[in-house]
């Protein structure tokens, strides 16, 4: 179903389960979509309780708009906000994959009212430091740039490519086919001007907020993922609700790598 938010974008929407439990919201990461989380998380998790799986602006089937500006986390965080208030939904678990994890992590912080726990997948608070900011803003200047003028396929070629998501070439071919073809339906405009507006360099940091987070969280993490896992566990520190799992013979993606691990993470938090 398409939501209509603040501006007059659509937001598109899975909604599927019941009324047990509360709430799941999921927030996919860069260039995936309500897709992204696969039919057998989406039904596993809908048993037993209400599911909404978003498609951010800019992805899946919600509108596509390409002004930077309106990819900021507050803007962002508010479309969510809508979305929810749309479904009659006053509060829920939100669940964030990656970019979706800031998303997730902002709202914990911007909206509390609204979040009654908090699920982080490969998610990061951001970067504290002046400089690296400034370098990563100019690294996703440099690739929205390409990605306007040269389009979905320079998207594809650069992202396959990013360290992070190496472990993902581990994957059945057929695995890899599906991820790819998800990601091709993205607006290359759209997802030019998220880098620009909602990348690590431009958002702010939220590390020294850690502490004000009073809902429950679930940091989850995939263990070939080294980076991650020392971001996560520097996380751990600052969040006295926290609780991190690390996921076995997973990298960034554990939902897609270990799906199995990932469930049993969530059900076991839930």
């Amino acid at each position: 179903m398409k939501i209509r938010v603040r501006d007059g974008l659509a937001v598109n929407v899975q909604d599927a389960g019941g009324d047990g439990g509360t709430p799941l919201l999921l927030v996919h990461g860069f260039g995936g979509s309500s897709e992204s989380w696969g039919s057998e998380i989406l039904d596993r998790l809908a048993g037993d309780r209400r599911v909404l799986a978003v498609d951010l602006p800019g992805h899946g089937e919600s509108d596509a708009p390409s002004e930077p500006g309106r990819f900021a986390l507050a803007a962002i965080v508010d479309d969510l906000e809508a979305v929810l208030a749309a479904l009659d939904v006053d509060s829920a678990i939100w669940m964030g994959y990656s970019m979706g994890g800031r998303i997730a992590l902002g709202a914990g912080l911007l909206s509390p009212r609204r979040v009654s726990g908090l699920i982080l997948e490969s998610a990061c608070p951001g970067l504290e430091d002046a400089q690296a900011r400034a370098e990563r803003r100019a690294s996703d200047a440099r690739l929205a740039e390409r990605i306007a003028s040269e389009g979905i396929a320079a998207y594809l070629e650069a992202w396959e490519k990013v360290p992070v998501l190496a472990s993902q070439r581990r994957l059945p071919p057929a695995a890899q086919r599906a991820l790819r073809n998800q990601r091709a339906k993205n607006d290359p405009a759209a997802l030019a001007a998220c880098l620009r507006g909602l990348g690590q360099g431009t958002q702010p940091s939220l590390w020294d907020a850690l502490g004000h987070i009073s809902a429950p969280v679930l940091l989850l993490v995939g263990e070939l993922d080294e980076k991650y896992v020392r971001i996560n566990e520097r996380m751990l520190a600052g969040m006295p609700a926290g609780r991190l799992v690390v996921a076995p013979g997973a990298g960034h993606n554990v939902h897609l790598e270990n799906p199995e691990a990932w469930l049993a993470a969530v059900e076991s938090f839930l």
